[in-house]
């Protein structure tokens, strides 16, 4: 029998204000649960708006403690309630003036496993980032949950193939990369870079993306959210390019140990040649 973990991850537009997209979020974790979802993910810096679409320091009253802040709190509660392992992708204050780009992880009964920082962190026309946020310092942990083996990488991180060799070689059965990408330059490669890390490390990926224009600026949140298999594939298409949208899918993380049996990527690593990519 196959061993299935039923997913989930949601894409949504800035209501206007956190309450509201708190609020918003609750909603869909309930309806994602009452369709059988055992775990899911929210996009990134999910309560807010893409504010690093501006450097304006009025954005930093965004950040909050985890796990001891209030929405980690209180998801970590939800989660219980829904028996739901979640990623909640979040702006952390660890203390004044030292912010994160962070995503807390809570299992299926509302225990704080920890959490992952993003570790690259871009500085360019409409993603402002270094303004917002340290880059991340706890390396690529991978979280043991309720579902299986969980790892999460952040946006910006998709681009650099060694975070999610990092999160392979960890033991991660599943990756989410909340994301708040838009239309432009990098488009082409939402599809590409996420369904290829899928496959050269041979686990499922989730990449999560918003949808819309935000107030801040004029990026184009394109939604398309998806799941990929361990073979780069995708699992039942992708989400709406234009429209908030759930996303619930079937992932058999038995397929993880049998394309790594086919496909042996990882038994012909060579480390041992690898030095030099450390040393540039």
């Amino acid at each position: 029998m196959a061993n299935n973990v039923r997913a989930a991850i949601v894409q949504t537009e800035w209501t206007g204000d956190k309450a509201s997209m708190i609020d918003l979020h609750e909603k869909h974790m309930r309806a994602a649960a009452a369709d059988g979802a055992q775990v899911m993910c929210f996009q990134e810096l999910f309560y807010g708006p893409y504010f690093c679409q501006v450097q304006d320091a009025q954005y930093y009253s965004y950040a909050e403690a985890i796990p001891d802040g209030e929405t980690t709190k209180r998801f970590c509660e939800l989660a219980a309630e829904l028996s739901m392992v979640l990623v909640l992708p979040m702006y952390e204050e660890e203390q004044p003036g030292i912010l994160y780009n962070t995503a807390a992880v809570i299992d299926a009964d509302g225990t704080y496993l920890g959490k992952y920082r993003k570790t690259h962190i871009p500085q360019v026309n409409g993603f402002w980032e270094k303004f917002y946020f340290r880059p991340g310092n706890l390396g690529f942990p991978v979280f043991d949950t309720a579902v299986g083996k969980i790892g999460v990488y952040i946006c910006y991180d998709r681009h650099f193939p060694e975070g999610w060799r990092a999160l392979g070689l960890n033991g991660a059965q599943i990756v989410f990369n909340p994301s708040a990408t838009s239309r432009g330059l990098s488009s082409y490669l939402w599809q590409l870079e996420q369904t290829a890390s899928a496959a050269a490390n041979m686990y499922y990926v989730a990449a999560i993306n918003r949808v819309g224009i935000e107030p801040l600026g004029d990026n184009d949140f394109y939604g398309t959210s998806y799941f990929a298999n361990p073979r780069g594939q995708l699992v039942e298409g992708t989400a709406s390019d234009q429209a908030e949208e759930l996303l619930v899918r079937d992932l058999d993380l038995d397929l993880v140990d049998e394309v790594r049996s086919q496909w042996a990527f990882y038994r012909d690593r060579r480390p041992d040649m690898y030095g030099p990519l450390t040393e540039a």
